[in-house]
């Protein structure tokens, strides 16, 4: 994967101060602080409601901040947009839009390309290339309301893939698609992680927090807890997040005593 603009290291990557965003003066998010400073896989988890897209959103200036500043690299988000993808929801796109699946990918190319350019050869062979990535290359001209719901989330990674940016906001990527999708798209962060790409990714099955992240932010309105994944994905972490005693907090528990002792074997 080529290697985009370099950003200066000695900044953390994310820098959250004080975010507070309210809804009709009804806070959704509260005085969070949350700062980054390597490459992660990061999932952002929490119940319904907790406020994980919101997160997203405030952090890429699509929702006003009632209070509270974000940089990335040490610099104003308005200056640092090249570094940046995102693919949001599916429900939120507009799929009737007669576009195919070419020109979506080539969107991500404009970033780079500044007002005056338009898309050329090199940049129509990265969207290509984008494309065989997450193995829609025979797709290239379908109108993008003709694929399937898996398909089409493919089509968004194709699209972020193509800006080549240095961090990366996935808000629920793998929700409602097919296990052939969730797999390439597990590939895919990895594959982003491995070229020193950090990754955000809203995450909504806390039985496979531990298969694809490293690191966790665990919200509920305020940050309960963020860091490495084994500290901060404990069950007594869970518990103060999501409340009462969920089926699937039972069930990460067990999953975290087995492999526990697991590990006590060897």
């Amino acid at each position: 994967m080529p290697v985009g603009d370099q950003a200066p290291q000695s900044a953390p990557i994310l820098d959250v101060h004080d975010v507070t965003v309210a809804y009709h003066h009804k806070p959704v998010l509260w005085d969070v602080d949350l700062t980054l400073r390597e490459p992660h896989l990061v999932g952002i988890i929490g119940p319904n409601g907790a406020g994980k897209s919101t997160l997203l959103k405030a952090i890429l200036g699509l929702v006003p901040l009632a209070s509270g500043t974000v940089s990335i690299f040490g610099q104003p988000l308005a200056t640092q947009r090249k570094l940046i993808g995102y693919v949001p929801q599916r429900e939120s796109v507009d799929w009737d839009f007669p576009i195919s699946v070419i020109d979506t990918v080539l969107l991500g190319t404009y970033g780079r390309l500044g007002w005056f350019r338009r898309p050329g050869r090199a940049e129509r062979e990265r969207a290509q290339q984008c494309l065989e990535q997450v193995g829609l290359a025979d797709f290239a001209r379908r109108q993008i309301g003709q694929l399937s719901g898996g398909q089409q989330q493919r089509v968004f990674l194709a699209r972020a893939l193509a800006q080549d940016a240095q961090i990366y906001f996935m808000d629920e990527p793998m929700a409602g698609v097919d296990a052939a999708t969730e797999r390439v798209i597990f590939e895919l962060l990895q594959t982003l992680h491995a070229a020193g790409r950090t990754v955000f990714v809203v995450h909504h099955d806390l039985r496979t927090v531990r298969d694809y992240f490293d690191y966790v932010v665990l919200l509920n309105l305020r940050l309960v807890a963020s860091g490495p994944t084994d500290v901060v994905f404990t069950p007594e972490k869970l518990q103060a997040a999501y409340g009462g005693r969920l089926p699937i907090l039972d069930a990460a528990a067990e999953a975290l005593r087995t492999q526990e002792a697991g590990h006590a074997h060897l």
